[in-house]
């Protein structure tokens, strides 16, 4: 029987593909194997000593210590593009927020008092004020062409913007996706420079954490409108806020409210919305449920976050996995041991990525204790697993 702690409300829909024959869920289970999380904080967690997996239900994976799970030998799991729908469609509700004034004329309205003929004149007299622009002509930057990136760009080229995109690390899957319309960008700051919407879709790393700064702002079109619902600290709020008492920056609309933020004029504050939809909840849900169930009963890993992706279908009821430093000679000396104890290897699949190699094995016959005790001897072996 496995063992599932939930750190957060996790989907039923997503929960019942753990079988409870095989998985007791719960939100209160000691030593669990898994851990399925959305954003609970878990860096001041220690890790239990039975833990093998984590599956985060959303994409970003900033409240788990990542690097210390994979010390552990434990893979994190998301669910990329499984949100990305539900995005996007803030997205765009957002670009329209931004080019038509809505919420500053929504909160006109709702402090109109009167009876009905001079309320009449005060809408008119009003009206004036949140006058806005069609989007048809405009160009929209793209920064980030992952699964909502692309789902972003298609549907505004569809609305007949312009769409100019970057994604230095494109995959094959998102340029097969991305609309024909779309221009590809030279860099960041060439699509900054010519776009009157900006957008980013970038997770947070060291490399991206304040990637459009006050540098940045300077380059870009006069009245421009930007668009954060990827990660809080991708724009330097105080520069932001700086550009907008210049002139410089229109509109930000976000998804990430700070103090800095609230209440200021041009910005529009959401309180993280961006996946919170029931059929992104759901669809996150199932995935990464799905996706630790195939690691706990067959070893395979998709769409983990520190380790590579391995899919080796069934040869033999056993099987072993092994989690290691990438190095030289681990194979061989795994596969020696398994050897001396008479067990002989039927199919197998070495995948790496960075520091981490993962082995997985079938074998003609069960690996003893013995054997796991061995091969977890091993210089540079982090964990064995016996499926």
């Amino acid at each position: 029987m496995f063992k599932v702690l939930t750190l957060n409300n996790i989907s039923t829909v997503g929960l019942n593909q753990l079988p409870r024959n095989l998985y007791e869920v719960a939100s209160e289970i000691k030593n669990p194997d898994a851990i399925m999380v959305r954003s609970h904080p878990m860096h001041e967690m220690g890790i239990p000593s039975n833990l093998k997996v984590v599956g985060r239900a959303g994409a970003g994976v900033n409240n788990i210590p990542v690097e210390a799970m994979t010390q552990a030998g434990i893979p994190v799991f998301n669910a990329p593009g499984a949100n990305a729908n539900a995005v996007k469609e803030l997205v765009i509700a957002s670009l329209f927020l931004a080019s038509r004034n809505l919420c500053q004329a929504y909160n006109y309205t709702v402090s109109l008092k009167g009876e009905s003929g001079s309320l009449k004149k005060k809408v008119e007299a009003g009206k004036k004020q949140f006058v806005g622009f069609e989007l048809p002509g405009k160009t929209l930057g793209v920064i980030g062409l992952g699964a909502i990136g692309v789902l972003v760009a298609n549907a505004a080229s569809s609305l007949g913007m312009n769409v100019i995109g970057f994604d230095p690390g494109i995959t094959v899957s998102s340029a097969w996706n991305l609309s024909s319309n779309v221009e590809k960008g030279v860099n960041v700051d060439d699509v900054l420079s010519r776009s009157d919407f900006v957008t980013v879709h970038v997770p947070l790393l060291d490399s991206t954490r304040h990637l459009i700064d006050q540098e940045r702002l300077e380059i870009m079109k006069d009245g421009v409108i930007l668009l954060n619902f990827a990660r809080d600290g991708i724009l330097n709020d105080s520069a932001v806020c700086q550009a907008i008492n210049a002139g410089k920056v229109s509109t930000y609309v976000t998804d990430f409210p700070s103090a800095e933020l609230i209440g200021h004029p041009g910005v529009i504050t959401l309180p993280h919305l961006g996946a919170s939809t029931h059929q992104a909840e759901e669809n996150c849900a199932v995935m990464v449920a799905n996706q630790i169930r195939d690691f706990l009963e067959n070893g395979n890993i998709t769409n983990a976050v520190n380790f590579p992706t391995v899919n080796l279908p069934r040869a033999s009821d056993y099987r072993v996995a092994v989690v290691n430093e990438n190095r030289p000679d681990m194979v061989s000396q795994i596969s020696h041991v398994l050897g001396k104890t008479d067990v002989n290897i039927k199919h197998m699949i070495n995948e790496s990525r960075g520091d981490i190699a993962y082995t997985l094995m079938d074998t003609d016959s069960n690996v003893c204790e013995e054997a796991v005790d061995l091969i977890s001897a091993i210089d540079g072996v982090l964990r064995v697993y016996c499926l």
